[in-house]
């Protein structure tokens, strides 16, 4: 289809002082441009919607309970809480920073502002290189769970096992891929009005089976059920701090995403504002969602290692699968597949959206080929982007799975290292950004420098424990290059070819590199006299 170029003249300040959602920000950064994407598409809800999509409670709940569980035992709970809490203190830092510069390139253009442009592409490369690495995840869990629903329906083992053919499981998950890609080429009401009814799906299916599984815990159907205790969620319970770092790691995995409603803020409804707030109601929700069922699974059936206690290393890795039938029966078994279905193919659907936005800012900016600036005429979305991104996904997926299944499991391992790493910087970008305004007020200093700073505080000794333990062979899949763990290489390797490519892009785009496209500025700076 024809595409159109979205990109305004070098120095042409574009952005008006009601932003393109309407909203009424004080714009201080001339230099952030349009990119001629459809404005006024999404209010709160359905920026909110989009939040939780692209985590993917259900997913993430049953492919990490059994794990953290087996990490910190009974202490679950708790864990989910200390992996809130970076994430919180992260989204204040998102939130303020949407507010003077709602842009869709989001983490790129704002530790462009604050740190300069090397760092802010470095930046722009984690986001873009963890969420490819998650969409393919994503898209072969949906393939199992595609198929594992159809067996389950058909009554038939052979059409359950197709999953297990390389063959048919890796063209489906090139068909899932390009119908994500297609919805989200359709634009952001294409894809808020899929995602209403599927993150809908996902929180009537938790509360059904919470509901449930206190039922069954207060019959005592279970012999591995436990009382629930209140010391559940005091984290310093933990028996040890290596537990612990390994259960919070899991469990800030489990909270990635929230920030899709950010890049979408140049379609949002008060730009400014909105997509901050939604970012905050997806947090709630989820958090909300992730002790209820982490809470009430613990009561009903344990967190010990036999039976269906949660971190029985048969089943922990994929605890709904084991849990549909003993807790909520046969039909509404076969609806909890439904649901991780659901959770897998919404955010496959809606991580589309922080990449292929990211993509777009990085070229408009010309940090990147001035082809991703272009936007589809009538669906105002980075079109070309878009499909790049799931070009790549198809491609990634394709490779990593006929190379080694060994290496498929240790970059998804390796994620983690991308999602501390542009996070953390994000954060420290806030409260270097606003640095002449913390002694604005007491609400200045604490939302946009103290909270910002002890979320990335926070993130960075994750990263810095996680570059650590990756290190030793015996992370993730066990497989080693040189006598250093693979998820190590992997990890340290993408940022290196990020690294790289920078180099390239810097001989080409130089003026972006010299700082003459986006500015490294603070908010009194960009203020004239």
């Amino acid at each position: 289809m024809t595409q159109v170029e979205a990109r305004p003249p070098a120095g042409d300040p574009v952005r008006s002082a009601t932003g393109p959602g309407g909203g009424g920000a004080d714009v201080r950064d001339a230099d952030v441009r349009d990119k001629g994407l459809g404005g006024n598409s999404v209010g709160l809800v359905g920026s909110a919607v989009i939040g939780i999509s692209t985590v993917a409670p259900v997913y993430c709940l049953t492919s990490t309970l059994g794990s953290t569980a087996g990490e910190v035992g009974l202490q679950m709970p708790a864990v989910f809480l200390a992996g809130f809490l970076p994430m919180l203190l992260v989204a204040f830092a998102y939130r303020e920073l949407n507010r003077a510069v709602p842009d869709c390139g989001t983490s790129f253009t704002w530790t462009v502002k604050a740190f300069g442009p090397r760092v802010g592409w470095m930046c722009g490369w984690g986001l873009v290189i963890a969420t490819i690495i998650v969409l393919s995840n994503l898209a072969g869990v949906a393939t199992s769970y595609f198929w594992l629903l159809a067996g389950e329906l058909t009554g038939s083992d052979r059409i359950a096992a197709l999953d297990g053919n390389k063959a048919v499981h890796i063209l489906t998950v090139l068909v899932l891929v390009a119908v994500a890609t297609a919805i989200s080429y359709r634009g952001m009401t294409a894809t808020k009005g899929v995602q209403y009814t599927l993150v809908a799906l996902q929180l009537v299916v938790l509360v059904v089976f919470v509901a449930l599984a206190v039922q069954k815990a207060r019959s005592g159907t279970f012999a591995t059920g436990v009382d629930f205790s209140w010391s559940w969620l005091n984290p310093f319970a933990v028996q040890s701090f290596a537990a612990f770092t390994a259960g919070l790691s899991l469990s800030i995995f489990m909270y990635w995403g929230w920030d899709a409603c950010l890049t979408a803020n140049e379609e949002t409804v008060d730009s400014d504002r909105t997509p901050g707030r939604a970012a905050l109601v997806a947090m709630v929700v989820l958090v909300g969602s992730y002790l209820a069922t982490g809470v009430a699974a613990q009561m009903a059936v344990g967190s010990g290692t036999s039976g269906l206690g949660l971190a029985n290393p048969d089943t922990s890795d994929n605890v709904f699968a084991a849990l549909a039938g003993p807790v909520m029966g046969g039909a509404l078994g076969v609806l909890l597949f439904v649901a991780v279905l659901a959770s897998a193919a919404a955010s496959l659907q809606t991580t589309f959206i922080p990449v292929a936005r990211t993509v777009l800012a990085m070229s408009t900016y010309e940090a990147l080929p001035a082809s991703y600036a272009r936007v589809h005429p009538r669906y105002r979305t980075p079109g070309r982007a878009t499909i790049t991104a799931g070009i790549a996904t198809g491609v990634f997926y394709t490779v990593m799975t006929l190379v080694s299944e060994h290496v498929l499991v240790d970059t998804i391992y390796a994620l983690g290292l991308m999602i501390c790493f542009y996070y953390a910087l994000t954060a420290f970008a806030c409260a270097w950004y606003f640095r002449a305004e913390l002694r604005n007020s007491f609400r200045d200093l604490m939302f946009k420098g103290v909270f910002p700073v002890l979320g990335g505080v926070l993130l960075a000794a994750v990263f810095t424990k996680t570059l650590i333990d990756m290190w030793n062979p015996a992370y993730g899949s066990g497989s080693a290059v040189l006598g250093v763990g693979s998820v190590f290489v992997i990890g340290v390797g993408l940022l290196v070819l990020g690294f790289g490519i920078m180099l390239v892009m810097r001989r080409r785009s130089p003026a972006f590199f010299r700082g003459e496209i986006l500015t490294k500025q603070t908010p009194a700076l960009a203020v004239p006299d």
